[in-house]
Protein backbone atom coordinates (compact mmCIF):
# COMPACT_ATOMS: atom_id res chain seq x y z
CA UNK A 1 0.00 0.00 0.00
CA UNK A 2 2.80 2.17 0.88
CA UNK A 3 4.07 1.67 -2.64
CA UNK A 4 0.74 2.91 -4.15
CA UNK A 5 0.77 5.63 -2.16
CA UNK A 6 4.26 6.86 -3.11
CA UNK A 7 3.43 6.37 -7.07
CA UNK A 8 0.08 8.37 -5.95
CA UNK A 9 2.19 11.38 -4.86
CA UNK A 10 4.73 11.24 -7.31
CA UNK A 11 1.41 11.38 -9.80
CA UNK A 12 0.15 14.32 -7.55
CA UNK A 13 3.51 16.19 -7.99
CA UNK A 14 3.49 15.93 -11.77
CA UNK A 15 0.23 17.38 -12.31
CA UNK A 16 1.11 20.07 -10.38
CA UNK A 17 -0.72 19.75 -6.75
CA UNK A 18 2.51 19.67 -5.20
CA UNK A 19 5.26 21.79 -5.87
CA UNK A 20 9.04 20.71 -5.99
CA UNK A 21 9.34 22.73 -3.21
CA UNK A 22 6.86 21.63 -0.96
CA UNK A 23 8.05 18.24 -1.65
CA UNK A 24 11.15 18.98 -0.32
CA UNK A 25 10.13 20.18 3.12
CA UNK A 26 8.93 16.42 3.37
CA UNK A 27 12.44 15.61 4.18
CA UNK A 28 14.63 15.08 7.63
CA UNK A 29 16.98 17.72 6.47
CA UNK A 30 14.70 20.31 5.96
CA UNK A 31 14.23 20.57 10.05
CA UNK A 32 17.92 20.54 10.40
CA UNK A 33 17.92 23.37 7.81
CA UNK A 34 15.20 24.98 10.02
CA UNK A 35 17.03 24.20 13.19
CA UNK A 36 19.78 26.18 11.94
CA UNK A 37 17.57 29.35 10.85
CA UNK A 38 16.49 28.79 15.00
CA UNK A 39 19.99 28.88 16.18
CA UNK A 40 20.90 31.64 13.66
CA UNK A 41 18.36 33.92 16.17
CA UNK A 42 21.94 33.89 18.54
CA UNK A 43 25.00 35.41 17.80
CA UNK A 44 28.03 34.36 18.79
CA UNK A 45 28.34 37.13 21.34
CA UNK A 46 24.78 36.38 22.59
CA UNK A 47 25.91 32.81 23.54
CA UNK A 48 29.23 33.99 25.17
CA UNK A 49 27.26 36.13 27.27
CA UNK A 50 24.40 33.31 27.94
CA UNK A 51 26.88 30.95 28.50
CA UNK A 52 29.24 33.41 31.08
CA UNK A 53 25.53 34.30 32.95
CA UNK A 54 24.75 30.63 33.73
CA UNK A 55 28.56 29.94 34.59
CA UNK A 56 28.15 33.42 37.04
CA UNK A 57 24.61 32.54 38.33
CA UNK A 58 24.64 28.43 38.22
CA UNK A 59 22.09 26.39 36.40
CA UNK A 60 18.73 27.39 36.84
CA UNK A 61 16.28 26.62 33.94
CA UNK A 62 16.77 24.51 30.74
CA UNK A 63 17.30 27.57 28.30
CA UNK A 64 20.89 26.68 28.38
CA UNK A 65 21.00 22.81 27.84
CA UNK A 66 18.78 23.06 25.31
CA UNK A 67 20.81 25.50 23.17
CA UNK A 68 23.73 23.36 24.25
CA UNK A 69 21.99 19.85 22.61
CA UNK A 70 20.82 22.05 19.57
CA UNK A 71 24.29 23.32 18.81
CA UNK A 72 25.48 20.14 19.28
CA UNK A 73 23.16 18.27 17.36
CA UNK A 74 23.85 20.67 14.19
CA UNK A 75 27.32 20.27 14.36
CA UNK A 76 26.90 16.27 14.33
CA UNK A 77 25.11 16.91 10.84
CA UNK A 78 27.78 19.30 9.81
CA UNK A 79 26.40 22.59 10.18
CA UNK A 80 28.01 25.14 13.06
CA UNK A 81 31.11 23.45 13.13
CA UNK A 82 32.61 27.50 13.94
CA UNK A 83 30.52 26.52 17.75
CA UNK A 84 32.13 23.20 17.95
CA UNK A 85 34.91 24.75 20.56
CA UNK A 86 32.35 26.87 22.57
CA UNK A 87 29.63 23.56 22.63
CA UNK A 88 32.26 21.11 23.84
CA UNK A 89 32.86 23.70 27.09
CA UNK A 90 29.01 23.69 27.31
CA UNK A 91 28.25 20.13 27.36
CA UNK A 92 31.09 19.79 29.84
CA UNK A 93 29.36 22.25 32.02
CA UNK A 94 25.52 21.00 31.66
CA UNK A 95 26.92 17.52 31.85
CA UNK A 96 28.62 18.36 35.30
CA UNK A 97 26.06 20.42 36.79
CA UNK A 98 23.03 18.62 35.74
CA UNK A 99 23.56 15.99 39.03
CA UNK A 100 24.22 19.16 41.29
CA UNK A 101 21.35 21.07 41.31
CA UNK A 102 17.39 21.29 40.71
CA UNK A 103 17.56 23.30 37.35
CA UNK A 104 14.41 21.59 35.25
CA UNK A 105 16.17 18.89 34.47
CA UNK A 106 13.15 17.29 33.40
CA UNK A 107 13.16 19.02 30.50
CA UNK A 108 16.58 18.97 29.65
CA UNK A 109 17.97 15.33 30.23
CA UNK A 110 16.30 14.14 27.22
CA UNK A 111 17.63 16.70 24.99
CA UNK A 112 21.37 16.31 26.03
CA UNK A 113 20.83 12.32 25.24
CA UNK A 114 19.52 12.89 21.90
CA UNK A 115 22.47 15.47 21.51
CA UNK A 116 24.60 12.72 22.32
CA UNK A 117 22.88 9.56 19.94
CA UNK A 118 23.51 12.10 16.98
CA UNK A 119 26.93 12.72 17.94
CA UNK A 120 27.55 9.25 18.75
CA UNK A 121 25.89 8.18 15.73
CA UNK A 122 28.17 10.25 13.30
CA UNK A 123 31.54 9.80 15.37
CA UNK A 124 31.77 13.69 15.97
CA UNK A 125 33.63 13.58 18.92
CA UNK A 126 35.58 10.80 20.89
CA UNK A 127 34.00 7.79 22.24
CA UNK A 128 35.40 8.71 25.62
CA UNK A 129 34.28 12.12 25.57
CA UNK A 130 30.26 10.43 25.26
CA UNK A 131 31.23 8.15 28.06
CA UNK A 132 32.72 10.93 30.00
CA UNK A 133 29.32 12.65 30.11
CA UNK A 134 27.32 9.54 30.67
CA UNK A 135 29.47 9.03 33.80
CA UNK A 136 28.59 12.47 35.01
CA UNK A 137 24.70 12.02 34.13
CA UNK A 138 24.62 8.23 36.06
CA UNK A 139 24.69 10.77 39.34
CA UNK A 140 21.24 11.76 38.74
CA UNK A 141 19.58 10.97 41.73
CA UNK A 142 15.59 11.43 40.16
CA UNK A 143 13.99 12.54 43.20
CA UNK A 144 16.29 14.85 44.33
CA UNK A 145 17.67 16.45 40.66
CA UNK A 146 14.14 16.56 39.28
CA UNK A 147 11.73 19.39 40.28
CA UNK A 148 8.22 17.86 39.98
CA UNK A 149 8.19 13.37 40.03
CA UNK A 150 5.10 11.85 41.18
CA UNK A 151 6.59 9.68 44.75
CA UNK A 152 2.99 7.94 44.90
CA UNK A 153 0.27 6.38 42.68
CA UNK A 154 -1.54 9.61 45.06
CA UNK A 155 0.29 12.52 43.79
CA UNK A 156 -1.12 14.99 41.85
CA UNK A 157 1.72 15.89 39.05
CA UNK A 158 1.50 17.40 35.77
CA UNK A 159 3.23 17.70 32.37
CA UNK A 160 6.31 18.09 34.31
CA UNK A 161 6.54 14.71 35.66
CA UNK A 162 5.84 13.55 32.09
CA UNK A 163 9.33 15.42 30.87
CA UNK A 164 10.87 13.56 33.79
CA UNK A 165 9.27 10.32 32.44
CA UNK A 166 11.07 10.78 28.89
CA UNK A 167 14.31 12.40 30.24
CA UNK A 168 14.51 9.20 32.88
CA UNK A 169 13.61 6.71 29.81
CA UNK A 170 16.30 8.46 27.59
CA UNK A 171 19.02 8.06 30.24
CA UNK A 172 18.17 4.61 30.09
CA UNK A 173 18.64 4.01 26.83
CA UNK A 174 21.54 5.81 26.45
CA UNK A 175 23.02 3.38 29.14
CA UNK A 176 23.41 6.67 31.16
CA UNK A 177 21.94 5.39 34.59
CA UNK A 178 23.45 3.53 37.48
CA UNK A 179 20.95 2.03 38.93
CA UNK A 180 17.78 0.48 37.47
CA UNK A 181 15.05 3.49 36.73
CA UNK A 182 11.69 1.37 35.74
CA UNK A 183 10.01 1.81 39.22
CA UNK A 184 10.45 5.91 37.93
CA UNK A 185 9.76 6.14 34.68
CA UNK A 186 6.25 3.63 35.30
CA UNK A 187 5.23 5.57 37.87
CA UNK A 188 5.31 8.88 36.18
CA UNK A 189 3.58 7.27 33.16
CA UNK A 190 0.73 6.05 35.51
CA UNK A 191 0.32 9.75 36.60
CA UNK A 192 -0.46 11.10 33.55
CA UNK A 193 -3.20 9.19 33.09
CA UNK A 194 -6.10 10.87 35.45
CA UNK A 195 -5.65 14.10 33.04
CA UNK A 196 -6.66 12.54 29.71
CA UNK A 197 -10.34 13.65 28.94
CA UNK A 198 -13.14 11.12 27.26
CA UNK A 199 -11.36 11.97 23.83
CA UNK A 200 -7.76 11.37 24.81
CA UNK A 201 -6.69 14.65 25.23
CA UNK A 202 -4.64 15.91 28.05
CA UNK A 203 -5.69 17.84 30.70
CA UNK A 204 -3.16 20.80 32.15
CA UNK A 205 -4.31 23.15 34.80
CA UNK A 206 -6.40 25.10 32.99
CA UNK A 207 -6.52 22.94 29.54
CA UNK A 208 -4.01 25.28 27.92
CA UNK A 209 -4.20 23.77 24.29
CA UNK A 210 -0.11 24.25 24.04
CA UNK A 211 0.17 21.71 26.93
CA UNK A 212 -2.23 19.25 25.10
CA UNK A 213 -0.16 18.68 22.42
CA UNK A 214 3.25 19.02 23.99
CA UNK A 215 1.85 16.42 26.77
CA UNK A 216 0.43 14.04 24.47
CA UNK A 217 3.87 14.61 22.41
CA UNK A 218 6.19 13.45 25.01
CA UNK A 219 3.95 10.57 25.21
CA UNK A 220 4.32 9.63 21.29
CA UNK A 221 8.17 9.85 22.18
CA UNK A 222 8.25 7.52 24.43
CA UNK A 223 6.40 5.11 22.67
CA UNK A 224 8.49 5.71 19.25
CA UNK A 225 11.77 5.16 21.70
CA UNK A 226 10.89 1.91 22.13
CA UNK A 227 8.84 1.47 25.36
CA UNK A 228 8.04 -1.42 26.40
CA UNK A 229 6.25 -0.65 30.16
CA UNK A 230 2.89 -1.76 31.64
CA UNK A 231 1.26 1.50 30.52
CA UNK A 232 2.23 1.01 26.86
CA UNK A 233 -1.72 0.01 25.66
CA UNK A 234 -3.41 3.07 28.02
CA UNK A 235 -0.94 5.62 25.68
CA UNK A 236 -1.33 3.94 22.40
CA UNK A 237 -4.70 3.86 22.80
CA UNK A 238 -5.33 7.54 23.99
CA UNK A 239 -3.02 9.11 21.17
CA UNK A 240 -5.08 6.39 18.33
CA UNK A 241 -8.25 8.01 20.04
CA UNK A 242 -7.26 11.56 19.57
CA UNK A 243 -5.79 11.30 16.20
CA UNK A 244 -7.86 12.22 13.81
CA UNK A 245 -9.65 15.12 16.16
CA UNK A 246 -5.81 17.30 16.03
CA UNK A 247 -5.72 16.53 12.36
CA UNK A 248 -8.78 18.75 12.85
CA UNK A 249 -7.84 20.76 15.33
CA UNK A 250 -5.32 22.38 13.26
CA UNK A 251 -5.98 26.10 11.18
CA UNK A 252 -5.73 26.07 7.62
CA UNK A 253 -2.58 27.94 8.11
CA UNK A 254 -0.96 25.01 10.02
CA UNK A 255 -1.35 26.69 13.35
CA UNK A 256 -2.04 25.01 16.87
CA UNK A 257 -5.28 25.73 18.72
CA UNK A 258 -6.07 29.01 20.07
CA UNK A 259 -6.51 29.27 23.91
CA UNK A 260 -4.18 29.14 26.88
CA UNK A 261 -0.41 30.08 28.19
CA UNK A 262 2.59 29.50 26.05
CA UNK A 263 0.33 30.40 22.70
CA UNK A 264 1.72 31.95 19.61
CA UNK A 265 5.24 30.94 20.25
CA UNK A 266 7.04 29.37 17.12
CA UNK A 267 7.40 26.34 19.23
CA UNK A 268 3.38 25.83 18.98
CA UNK A 269 4.04 25.19 14.88
CA UNK A 270 7.14 22.98 15.47
CA UNK A 271 4.82 20.86 18.32
CA UNK A 272 2.16 20.64 15.07
CA UNK A 273 4.76 19.11 13.23
CA UNK A 274 5.85 16.52 15.87
CA UNK A 275 2.72 15.27 16.45
CA UNK A 276 1.47 15.17 12.98
CA UNK A 277 4.77 13.02 11.61
CA UNK A 278 3.77 10.60 14.92
CA UNK A 279 0.33 10.39 13.35
CA UNK A 280 1.68 10.00 10.28
CA UNK A 281 3.87 6.90 10.81
CA UNK A 282 0.88 5.55 12.97
CA UNK A 283 -2.14 5.84 9.89
CA UNK A 284 0.60 4.31 7.81
CA UNK A 285 1.01 1.10 10.01
CA UNK A 286 -2.82 1.14 9.85
CA UNK A 287 -2.04 1.22 6.59
CA UNK A 288 -4.58 4.54 6.28
CA UNK A 289 -2.17 5.81 3.97
CA UNK A 290 -4.94 9.13 3.26
CA UNK A 291 -5.20 10.12 6.48
CA UNK A 292 -1.28 9.10 6.99
CA UNK A 293 -0.75 11.75 4.14
CA UNK A 294 -3.21 14.36 5.30
CA UNK A 295 -0.97 14.20 8.29
CA UNK A 296 2.25 14.77 6.49
CA UNK A 297 0.62 18.16 4.25
CA UNK A 298 -0.30 19.62 7.46
CA UNK A 299 3.66 19.16 8.41
CA UNK A 300 4.27 20.97 5.15
CA UNK A 301 1.88 23.72 6.48
CA UNK A 302 3.42 23.95 10.13
CA UNK A 303 6.70 24.28 8.52
CA UNK A 304 6.07 26.94 6.24
CA UNK A 305 4.44 28.87 8.91
CA UNK A 306 7.89 28.86 11.00
CA UNK A 307 9.82 29.59 8.18
CA UNK A 308 7.76 32.74 7.39
CA UNK A 309 8.58 34.12 10.52
CA UNK A 310 11.78 32.82 10.66
CA UNK A 311 13.04 34.57 7.46
CA UNK A 312 12.01 37.87 9.60
CA UNK A 313 14.99 40.09 11.15
CA UNK A 314 15.45 40.32 13.52
CA UNK A 315 14.22 36.36 14.38
CA UNK A 316 12.07 36.80 17.20
CA UNK A 317 10.23 33.75 19.39
CA UNK A 318 6.77 34.87 19.02
CA UNK A 319 4.51 35.90 16.15
CA UNK A 320 4.54 39.78 16.63
CA UNK A 321 7.29 42.58 16.06
CA UNK A 322 7.85 44.01 18.91
CA UNK A 323 11.32 44.34 19.89
CA UNK A 324 12.30 41.30 21.50
CA UNK A 325 13.16 43.10 24.64
CA UNK A 326 10.49 44.62 25.42
CA UNK A 327 8.68 40.78 25.79
CA UNK A 328 5.42 41.96 24.47
CA UNK A 329 3.37 39.29 24.34
CA UNK A 330 5.39 36.72 26.58
CA UNK A 331 4.66 35.33 29.90
CA UNK A 332 7.39 36.11 32.76
CA UNK A 333 9.01 32.39 31.76
CA UNK A 334 8.50 32.70 27.60
CA UNK A 335 11.56 34.52 27.34
CA UNK A 336 13.64 34.36 24.37
CA UNK A 337 16.74 32.09 26.10
CA UNK A 338 14.47 29.68 26.82
CA UNK A 339 11.58 29.79 24.21
CA UNK A 340 13.77 30.70 20.93
CA UNK A 341 15.47 27.63 21.29
CA UNK A 342 12.77 25.72 22.29
CA UNK A 343 11.37 25.80 18.56
CA UNK A 344 14.41 23.76 17.45
CA UNK A 345 14.05 21.27 20.51
CA UNK A 346 10.68 20.18 18.98
CA UNK A 347 11.72 20.45 15.20
CA UNK A 348 14.39 18.06 16.19
CA UNK A 349 11.71 15.78 17.97
CA UNK A 350 9.82 16.00 14.93
CA UNK A 351 12.21 14.57 12.91
CA UNK A 352 12.78 11.39 14.79
CA UNK A 353 9.48 10.53 13.64
CA UNK A 354 9.63 11.84 10.18
CA UNK A 355 8.95 8.55 7.67
CA UNK A 356 9.73 10.54 4.05
CA UNK A 357 7.93 7.84 2.35
CA UNK A 358 4.48 8.51 3.17
CA UNK A 359 3.89 11.26 0.34
CA UNK A 360 1.25 13.76 1.68
CA UNK A 361 -2.27 13.96 0.50
CA UNK A 362 -3.78 17.22 -0.41
CA UNK A 363 -5.96 18.73 2.09
CA UNK A 364 -9.38 19.75 1.16
CA UNK A 365 -10.03 22.88 2.76
CA UNK A 366 -13.39 23.61 0.58
CA UNK A 367 -15.35 21.13 2.57
CA UNK A 368 -17.23 21.24 5.44
CA UNK A 369 -16.06 20.03 9.08
CA UNK A 370 -17.10 20.76 12.35
CA UNK A 371 -15.84 19.45 15.63
CA UNK A 372 -16.33 19.63 19.44
CA UNK A 373 -14.41 18.84 22.13
CA UNK A 374 -14.88 17.84 25.62
CA UNK A 375 -15.96 20.59 27.70
CA UNK A 376 -12.57 20.42 29.56
CA UNK A 377 -11.82 22.19 26.38
CA UNK A 378 -14.62 23.99 25.02
CA UNK A 379 -13.53 24.64 22.02
CA UNK A 380 -15.87 24.34 18.97
CA UNK A 381 -14.07 23.64 14.93
CA UNK A 382 -15.07 24.82 11.91
CA UNK A 383 -13.78 25.10 8.82
CA UNK A 384 -15.12 25.30 4.88
CA UNK A 385 -14.51 27.54 1.99
CA UNK A 386 -10.32 27.88 2.72
CA UNK A 387 -11.16 29.38 6.39
CA UNK A 388 -10.73 27.64 9.76
CA UNK A 389 -12.70 29.39 12.94
CA UNK A 390 -12.68 28.24 16.46
CA UNK A 391 -15.31 29.30 19.11
CA UNK A 392 -14.37 28.83 22.99
CA UNK A 393 -17.64 28.56 24.40
CA UNK A 394 -16.40 28.88 28.01
CA UNK A 395 -13.33 30.62 28.42
CA UNK A 396 -11.97 30.19 32.07
CA UNK A 397 -9.23 33.03 31.70
CA UNK A 398 -7.15 32.05 34.05
CA UNK A 399 -4.81 29.70 35.53
CA UNK A 400 -3.13 29.11 38.85
CA UNK A 401 -5.31 31.17 40.40
CA UNK A 402 -6.82 34.73 38.44
CA UNK A 403 -4.41 34.62 35.61
CA UNK A 404 -6.23 35.54 32.25
CA UNK A 405 -5.77 34.20 29.07
CA UNK A 406 -8.49 34.30 26.59
CA UNK A 407 -12.21 35.42 26.11
CA UNK A 408 -14.92 33.25 25.17
CA UNK A 409 -16.78 33.34 21.29
CA UNK A 410 -14.72 33.39 18.15
CA UNK A 411 -11.41 33.79 18.82
CA UNK A 412 -9.74 32.58 15.50
CA UNK A 413 -10.64 33.33 12.06
CA UNK A 414 -7.56 32.30 9.12
CA UNK A 415 -8.10 32.60 5.84
CA UNK A 416 -5.58 30.00 4.11
CA UNK A 417 -2.67 31.60 3.06
CA UNK A 418 -3.81 35.22 4.48
CA UNK A 419 -2.14 36.59 7.39
CA UNK A 420 -3.29 34.70 10.47
CA UNK A 421 -3.73 38.00 12.28
CA UNK A 422 -5.57 40.08 10.48
CA UNK A 423 -8.81 39.04 11.61
CA UNK A 424 -8.04 36.94 15.07
CA UNK A 425 -6.15 34.09 15.96
CA UNK A 426 -6.40 34.58 19.04
CA UNK A 427 -8.23 36.50 21.74
CA UNK A 428 -7.50 39.89 23.26
CA UNK A 429 -8.45 39.26 27.29
CA UNK A 430 -8.97 42.02 29.45
CA UNK A 431 -6.19 41.48 31.96
CA UNK A 432 -3.83 39.92 30.25
CA UNK A 433 -1.19 37.14 32.18
CA UNK A 434 1.50 38.37 29.53
CA UNK A 435 2.70 41.33 28.88
CA UNK A 436 0.91 44.44 26.85
CA UNK A 437 1.94 47.74 26.59
CA UNK A 438 -1.47 49.46 28.05
CA UNK A 439 -3.53 48.69 31.66
CA UNK A 440 -6.64 47.05 31.59
CA UNK A 441 -7.11 46.42 27.50
CA UNK A 442 -10.69 46.01 26.55
CA UNK A 443 -11.53 42.11 26.08
CA UNK A 444 -12.11 41.49 22.57
CA UNK A 445 -13.27 38.55 20.94
CA UNK A 446 -16.12 38.25 17.88
CA UNK A 447 -19.07 37.83 19.92
CA UNK A 448 -22.75 39.28 20.98
CA UNK A 449 -23.35 41.91 23.63
CA UNK A 450 -26.62 42.83 24.88
CA UNK A 451 -27.61 46.21 26.82
CA UNK A 452 -28.41 45.28 30.45
CA UNK A 453 -29.52 48.46 32.69
CA UNK A 454 -28.13 50.60 30.68
CA UNK A 455 -24.58 49.02 30.43
CA UNK A 456 -23.68 46.38 27.57
CA UNK A 457 -22.18 42.93 28.45
CA UNK A 458 -20.49 41.07 25.79
CA UNK A 459 -20.43 37.59 25.57
CA UNK A 460 -16.56 37.82 25.44
CA UNK A 461 -16.82 38.33 29.22
CA UNK A 462 -16.86 35.21 31.77
CA UNK A 463 -20.17 36.41 33.32
CA UNK A 464 -22.14 35.19 30.23
CA UNK A 465 -22.80 31.49 29.64
CA UNK A 466 -22.91 30.23 25.83
CA UNK A 467 -24.17 26.88 25.02
CA UNK A 468 -23.65 24.99 21.52
CA UNK A 469 -27.00 23.98 20.38
CA UNK A 470 -25.54 22.68 17.40
CA UNK A 471 -23.09 22.05 14.54
CA UNK A 472 -22.89 20.04 11.51
CA UNK A 473 -21.30 20.42 8.03
CA UNK A 474 -23.15 19.68 4.43
CA UNK A 475 -20.93 20.11 1.26
CA UNK A 476 -18.17 23.00 1.37
CA UNK A 477 -19.90 24.83 4.18
CA UNK A 478 -20.07 24.42 8.05
CA UNK A 479 -22.62 25.62 10.50
CA UNK A 480 -23.28 26.24 14.63
CA UNK A 481 -25.56 27.91 16.55
CA UNK A 482 -24.48 29.04 19.89
CA UNK A 483 -26.91 30.53 22.67
CA UNK A 484 -25.80 32.98 25.25
CA UNK A 485 -27.27 33.78 28.47
CA UNK A 486 -26.35 37.16 29.56
CA UNK A 487 -27.19 38.39 33.22
CA UNK A 488 -30.79 39.50 33.28
CA UNK A 489 -31.66 36.79 31.92
CA UNK A 490 -31.57 38.07 28.35
CA UNK A 491 -30.70 35.52 25.59
CA UNK A 492 -29.18 35.95 22.34
CA UNK A 493 -28.88 33.36 19.85
CA UNK A 494 -26.14 33.32 17.21
CA UNK A 495 -26.11 30.96 13.93
CA UNK A 496 -22.90 30.81 11.95
CA UNK A 497 -22.39 29.92 8.56
CA UNK A 498 -18.67 29.28 6.85
CA UNK A 499 -17.95 28.53 3.57
CA UNK A 500 -15.90 29.88 0.72
CA UNK A 501 -17.64 33.90 1.24
CA UNK A 502 -16.31 33.84 4.93
CA UNK A 503 -17.96 33.86 7.90
CA UNK A 504 -21.74 35.15 7.93
CA UNK A 505 -23.03 35.79 11.93
CA UNK A 506 -27.12 36.21 12.02
CA UNK A 507 -27.75 37.22 15.65
CA UNK A 508 -31.19 37.52 17.42
CA UNK A 509 -32.76 38.67 20.73
CA UNK A 510 -35.57 40.59 22.36
CA UNK A 511 -33.93 43.82 22.40
CA UNK A 512 -31.03 45.97 21.45
CA UNK A 513 -28.17 43.72 20.38
CA UNK A 514 -24.59 44.20 19.38
CA UNK A 515 -21.72 41.68 18.05
CA UNK A 516 -17.98 42.47 18.37
CA UNK A 517 -15.72 42.87 15.90
CA UNK A 518 -11.78 42.83 16.32
CA UNK A 519 -9.99 45.67 14.43
CA UNK A 520 -6.19 44.77 13.64
CA UNK A 521 -3.97 48.17 13.60
CA UNK A 522 -0.51 46.96 14.58
CA UNK A 523 1.88 44.26 14.85
CA UNK A 524 4.94 46.18 16.62
CA UNK A 525 6.51 47.05 12.84
CA UNK A 526 3.75 47.91 10.82
CA UNK A 527 -0.03 49.77 10.69
CA UNK A 528 -2.38 48.12 8.98
CA UNK A 529 -5.05 50.14 6.86
CA UNK A 530 -8.35 50.74 8.03
CA UNK A 531 -10.91 52.41 6.21
CA UNK A 532 -14.93 52.40 7.18
CA UNK A 533 -17.50 53.24 4.94
CA UNK A 534 -20.78 53.50 5.88
CA UNK A 535 -21.49 49.90 7.12
CA UNK A 536 -18.49 48.41 6.09
CA UNK A 537 -15.19 48.39 7.25
CA UNK A 538 -12.10 47.12 5.94
CA UNK A 539 -8.26 46.17 7.54
CA UNK A 540 -5.42 46.29 4.62
CA UNK A 541 -2.29 44.22 5.62
CA UNK A 542 0.68 42.49 3.93
CA UNK A 543 -1.36 41.92 0.69
CA UNK A 544 -4.90 40.91 1.88
CA UNK A 545 -8.01 42.84 2.77
CA UNK A 546 -10.55 41.55 5.79
CA UNK A 547 -13.86 42.97 5.16
CA UNK A 548 -16.01 43.44 7.96
CA UNK A 549 -19.98 44.07 6.23
CA UNK A 550 -23.39 44.98 8.50
CA UNK A 551 -26.25 43.65 6.51
CA UNK A 552 -28.97 45.08 8.75
CA UNK A 553 -27.95 47.32 11.26
CA UNK A 554 -25.39 50.44 11.91
CA UNK A 555 -21.57 49.50 12.39
CA UNK A 556 -19.62 51.54 15.10
CA UNK A 557 -16.29 52.26 16.49
CA UNK A 558 -16.47 51.58 20.33
CA UNK A 559 -13.18 53.48 20.99
CA UNK A 560 -11.77 50.70 23.12
CA UNK A 561 -8.26 49.43 22.41
CA UNK A 562 -7.36 45.72 23.09
CA UNK A 563 -3.99 43.87 22.92
CA UNK A 564 -3.39 40.38 22.11
CA UNK A 565 0.08 38.48 21.63
CA UNK A 566 -0.16 39.46 18.03
CA UNK A 567 -0.45 43.41 18.44
CA UNK A 568 -2.52 46.19 19.05
CA UNK A 569 -6.92 45.88 18.27
CA UNK A 570 -9.67 48.03 18.01
CA UNK A 571 -13.23 47.18 19.49
CA UNK A 572 -15.91 47.84 16.74
CA UNK A 573 -19.14 46.53 16.82
CA UNK A 574 -22.13 45.78 14.74
CA UNK A 575 -25.61 47.10 16.38
CA UNK A 576 -29.35 46.03 15.75
CA UNK A 577 -32.79 45.83 16.76
CA UNK A 578 -34.17 42.13 17.62
CA UNK A 579 -31.61 40.81 14.95
CA UNK A 580 -28.52 41.64 13.16
CA UNK A 581 -26.51 39.79 10.41
CA UNK A 582 -22.65 40.39 9.86
CA UNK A 583 -20.53 38.99 6.95
CA UNK A 584 -16.39 38.14 7.88
CA UNK A 585 -14.09 37.96 4.57
CA UNK A 586 -10.92 37.56 3.78
CA UNK A 587 -9.24 38.38 0.71
CA UNK A 588 -6.01 38.97 -1.60
CA UNK A 589 -6.17 42.41 -2.21
CA UNK A 590 -5.49 41.87 -6.16
CA UNK A 591 -8.51 39.33 -6.30
CA UNK A 592 -11.22 42.26 -5.28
Amino acid sequence: MKKILLLIGSALLLSGCLSVKEENTMKKSHYIDLMEKTLSAYSTAHIDRYFDQVKREGLSEHGFPRLTANIGILIAHGRRTDLMERFMAMMDFCCQQIPKVIAANEFSIKEIIFCMEELEKNQTVPAAKIEEWKSHLRKVKPYSCYTKLAKTKEDIVHNWAAFGMLSEYMRKKAGATAENNDDVIELQAYSQIRHLDKNGMYRDPGCPMVYDFVTRGLFALLLHEGYQGKYKDVWQEALERSAVATLEMISVNGELPAGGRSHQFLHNEAHVALMMEFYAGMFAKKGDMINAGRCRATVARALKNISFWLDKKPISHIRNRFPIESKYGCEKYAYFDKYMITAASFLYAASRFCDESIPPVELDDNKGMTLQTSDDFHMLFLRAGEYSAQYDYDARQYYNGIKYYDCSGITRLHKKGAPSEICMSVSCPGKSSYSVDIKDPFPLSIAPGVCVDGKWIYAADMSVKHKVKSHHSEGNSAHAEVECRFPGEKTVSSKYTLNRDGLTMQITGSDDIRCLLPVFRFNGETNTKVQQNGNTLTVEFEGFVCSYEVLNGTLKDLKKAARNRNGHYDAFAAEGKNSLTVKISIEKLSSR
